[in-house]
């Protein structure tokens, strides 16, 4: 820092130095009645100990959202809104175009019982869906997580394979190519004090119970789906980055428009003449909402 800088270093402490003497004036010419402000201390990205997250410049990483050591997020990939990744013992790897959704946590185990090193690496497009919960494991790419699933220690997840919704899938599981594991719910008809009485709304064979057991193979359009479901969440992330990313001064302007084209009355308005188009701020792509590519598509 030359001469320079440093001048313009010490004028700007100085300057932050009497906003803080004046703020601390006016909290006490307001008595008891001042209400104190705290700025948060929340750092999306932090180190811990000697290790330093390592975001490529396309990752979307939410406000709220916490990436915290020894953590690796490959391009176009999408941390969300209130998730952890924590690589304080271990190491985590994120894949390219993978999104990890809301809520949820990643973990990593330093070893397991039998000494085996325990980092957690998720592929290439994978989607770990809403308040997923996993520790010390393995996705392979194009991998299906469903929402609230809990993956423990030493879990292998391989392409092109589903955990359905709300499923614990316990210790040292690998989950073969193209099958879905799932925790499947029962319908009660009785119960009683010994046990429960259950009835199953499946004719063809079915593992079921929790920790998760094989359920079926997966169809050719539910591993399409598992592709699409990470290509759109990378097309979402954009936005939501571009959203984040307004000045205030962009924010205002936006809700100025909705005011004013929420309003709008298309019959009068074609009955005197105007012809209103929708301001391109007020436009999302149409790989974000399906049923508008489809309508585009058939005109």
């Amino acid at each position: 820092m030359g001469t320079l800088g440093k001048a313009i270093y010490s004028l700007g402490s100085m300057v932050r130095a009497t906003g803080k003497a004046l703020d601390r004036v006016g909290n006490r010419l307001q008595g008891s009645s001042h209400i104190e402000e705290h700025l948060s201390r929340h750092r999306t990205l932090m180190n811990i100990f000697d290790k330093a997250p390592v975001v490529d410049k396309d990752v979307f990483v939410a406000p709220g959202a916490t990436v915290i050591g020894d953590v690796h997020v490959g391009r176009n990939s999408s941390i969300w809104y209130g998730c952890v990744l924590r690589g304080d013992v271990n190491s985590i790897s994120v894949g390219s175009g993978t999104n990890i959704q809301d809520n949820s946590l990643v973990h990593v185990a330093k070893s397991n019982i039998s000494q085996k090193v325990l980092p957690t690496i998720i592929g290439n497009n994978v989607t770990v869906g809403h308040s997923a919960v996993v520790h010390g494991c393995t996705i392979e790419d194009e991998a299906f997580i469903g929402m609230g699933a809990t993956l423990l220690d030493g879990v292998h997840v391989e392409k092109h394979a589903m955990v359905a919704a709300g499923s614990l899938v316990k210790q040292n599981t690998r989950i073969p190519s193209g099958e879905e594991l799932a925790l499947i719910y029962l319908s009660f008809i009785a119960i009683r004090p010994s046990k429960f009485l259950v009835y199953y709304h499946y004719t063809e064979k079915v593992w079921a119970g929790n920790p998760a057991k094989f359920l079926r193979k997966l169809t050719d359009e539910e591993i399409a789906f598992i592709a699409q479901s990470a290509t759109n969440y990378c097309n979402l992330a954009r936005v939501h980055a571009a959203e984040n990313s307004k000045s205030f001064d962009e924010i205002e302007f936006e809700k100025m428009l909705r005011k004013k084209y929420a309003k709008r009355d298309e019959e009068y308005d074609s009955m005197i003449g105007v012809v209103r188009e929708t301001p391109p701020e007020l436009v999302l792509p149409d790989n974000i909402l399906p049923e508008k590519a489809a309508k585009s598509i058939v005109q």
